[in-house]
């Protein structure tokens, strides 16, 4: 019997099923999870990651990792609200912080873009060749067809709405 605690939502599930294809660097880097990470195992990694031993995670649902190990996760900052309202966000294995997505529906958006979470990190510096892909189309259109925005929209209201998010993860930091 699986733990419903680790099922990632259905709309996530279904987009992570068709695939990220990297295309030598151009395409979107990003090997999701079939579940979530534990509650430990996003302990026993935050406190690697920052090199604080006696930490906790700051409430992260850890979803997927890019080809270096650098993460993306939901961060539940938003109290009482549920998931899918609350920020994705990736912590790369090179430092990179960002707040990418300011809810599900927005990483959706991205997702059908040709955006993953860490080419979302590094925009508008990003180094890949973002092709759209339908049937990602189709499943934020389905999911969220209301929350539509292109890219720059969709990472700079993340950013702006977040501003503190690199500070508070550097404040945790060593």
């Amino acid at each position: 019997m699986r733990d419903e605690s680790l099922m990632l939502p259905p709309e996530l599930v279904e987009a992570h099923a068709i695939g990220f294809d990297y295309r030598d660097g151009d395409g979107v880097d990003f090997e999701p999870y079939d579940s979530f990470l534990t509650v430990g195992e996003t302990v026993h990694w935050w406190r690697a990651w920052t090199g604080n031993k006696t930490q906790d995670a700051p409430g992260f649902r850890v979803f997927g990792q890019d080809g270096t190990g650098g993460l993306a996760a939901f961060w539940l900052i938003r109290r009482g609200e549920p998931l899918r309202q609350q920020p994705v966000v990736f912590l790369g294995s090179e430092g990179e912080i960002s707040v990418v997505a300011c809810d599900l529906a927005a990483y959706l958006w991205l997702l059908a873009q040709g955006f993953g979470p860490y080419e979302a990190s590094t925009y508008p510096q990003h180094e890949h060749d973002p092709q759209p892909v339908d049937r990602l189309l189709q499943i934020a259109q389905r999911y969220a067809p209301s929350a539509q925005q292109t890219p720059a929209d969709i990472v700079g209201a993340a950013r702006a709405e977040f501003p503190e998010f690199v500070a508070l993860i550097d404040s945790a930091s060593r």
